[in-house]
C-alpha cells in the first residue's frame, strides 16, 4: 500500500464515522447511518477524481472503500451512546479526517503531474467537500462554513506546504507535512479560537 492509498483509506474510516456521528444526531436508521457516512466518506475524493479525470474513480476500482466506511457506520451505530458530546467527538474525528484528505488529494494531483494550482484546489477539495455534503444533506451548519474557523483556510495551507515541500524532501514526508500543518492549524482554531478576520457590514455613507 502506497502512502497515498493509507491517505485514501484513513480519511474514508474517519470521514465515515464523523457521516455516522452526524447521522446519530438525526436518529436515523441503520441504513441511514451507512448512506450518510458513505456520502461524507468518499464525496470529496470523488470530486477530485471527476475533476482530474482519473479513471476509475478511486472506490469504483476499489469497492473495499466502501466497504470501510459501511463498517465504520455500524460502528458508530452501535456505539454513539457512550460518548457524552457527540459533536465534541465529531468536531475532532472531522479535524483528522480533514488532515488526511488533503494529504491525500494533494499527492493525487503531485501524482499525476498537475500544475500547483490544481494541487491546491485539489488538495482543498478532497479535504472539505465531503463534510460539506454530510451537514447539509443532514441539515447541520457546516463545520466548513463555521464563522471565522479555520478550515478551509488549513485545507489551503497543508496543501500549499506540500507543494513548498516537495522541493525540499520527498514527496511522502511533504505529504506528511501538508497533514501535520492542516491538523495543526484546525487543531489551533478549535483550542486557542484561532481565527480570520471576518466581514462586518456597515452602514452606508449618506
Amino acid at each position: 500500500m502506497t502512502l497515498i492509498e493509507f491517505f485514501d483509506y484513513a480519511s474514508v474510516f474517519i470521514f465515515a464515522l464523523t457521516g455516522a456521528l452526524v447521522a446519530s444526531r438525526a436518529q436515523l436508521d441503520v441504513v441511514g447511518f451507512a448512506f450518510v457516512a458513505s456520502l461524507t466518506a468518499v464525496g470529496g475524493g470523488t470530486l477530485r477524481d471527476v475533476l482530474l479525470d482519473r479513471n476509475p474513480v478511486f472506490w469504483v476500482g476499489e469497492p473495499s472503500f466502501i466497504g470501510v466506511a459501511v463498517a465504520a457506520a455500524v460502528l458508530v451505530f452501535f456505539t454513539a451512546h457512550l460518548f457524552e458530546s457527540r459533536l465534541t467527538v465529531l468536531t475532532w474525528l472531522d479535524a483528522c479526517a480533514l488532515a488526511v484528505a488533503v494529504a491525500a488529494g494533494t499527492g493525487v494531483a503531485l501524482e499525476l503531474g498537475h500544475h500547483a494550482a490544481i494541487v491546491l484546489l485539489m488538495g482543498v477539495a478532497t479535504g472539505c467537500f465531503g463534510g460539506l455534503m454530510r451537514d447539509v444533506v443532514c441539515n447541520e451548519v457546516p463545520l466548513v462554513l463555521k464563522q471565522g474557523e479555520l478550515y478551509v483556510t488549513a485545507a489551503f495551507a497543508g496543501a500549499a506546504s506540500a507543494i513548498i515541500a516537495g522541493s525540499l524532501v520527498s514527496e511522502g514526508w511533504a505529504l506528511l507535512i501538508c497533514a501535520g500543518v492542516t491538523f495543526t492549524l484546525r487543531a489551533g482554531s478549535l483550542i486557542f479560537g484561532w481565527r480570520l478576520p471576518v466581514y462586518k457590514s456597515r452602514p452606508p455613507r449618506r
